[in-house]
């Protein structure tokens, strides 16, 4: 049986907030804030911050893009899992930006409020943000298995964000077996065959 991380509150804020920084496409932007992401959360990700010390900036953008926009499982969008590119997804879309405007929150440019990153950011600022985490677990878990199986260094990322969550239960597990078998749903609306 795995224990979760003692931690505490304060300590998954910050793992939260890390880890919005480093799943964000790598940017000039994400170069110049890293040193304070390393000093902030050095001890739960030693690995990947290492990694980040040994590639150039171009080698990163390239695997960043290669990861997370080319392979359909290591989507970073969490309800695309169980939701796919359906109508269900919109309204799960639409549900996560109500929740986001009742705190005051408004999404900046183009970004989807299921954006991993987003969903990091408001879990670490907000009383009751950690319940996004949560209420999305089984696409939190689906990636966190796919960036396993390719060997990317993003796991470890996703691992500490997991290690801060209570452990999956059993009905998350079904639902991550289910869903890791049969793939996100599809909806063929107005296609006739």
């Amino acid at each position: 049986m795995r224990r979760r991380r003692e931690s505490g509150r304060d300590g998954d804020r910050v793992v939260w907030q890390a880890a919005a920084h480093l799943l964000g496409y790598p940017d000039e932007g994400f170069w110049e804030r890293l040193p304070l992401v390393r000093r902030a959360a050095e001890p739960y990700f030693g690995p990947f911050l290492a990694h980040l010390a040994r590639v150039g900036h171009g080698d990163l953008a390239a695997h960043y893009v290669e990861t997370f926009d080319l392979r359909r499982r290591c989507c970073l969008y969490l309800t695309y899992y169980a939701d796919g590119d359906t109508r269900r997804r919109g309204e799960s879309l639409a549900r996560l930006k109500v929740r986001y405007r009742a705190c005051g929150w408004e999404l900046c440019g183009d970004e989807l409020p299921d954006y991993l990153p987003v969903m990091l950011e408001f879990a670490a600022l907000e009383p009751d943000g950690a319940a996004v985490l949560r209420g999305n677990r089984a696409g939190l878990e689906l990636l966190r298995l796919a960036l396993r199986e390719c060997g990317s260094p993003y796991g470890s990322v996703v691992d500490a964000v997991c290690a801060t969550l209570p452990p999956v239960d059993e009905a998350e597990r079904a639902t991550v077996a289910r869903l890791a078998g049969q793939g996100p749903p599809t909806e063929s609306v107005g296609v006739y065959r």
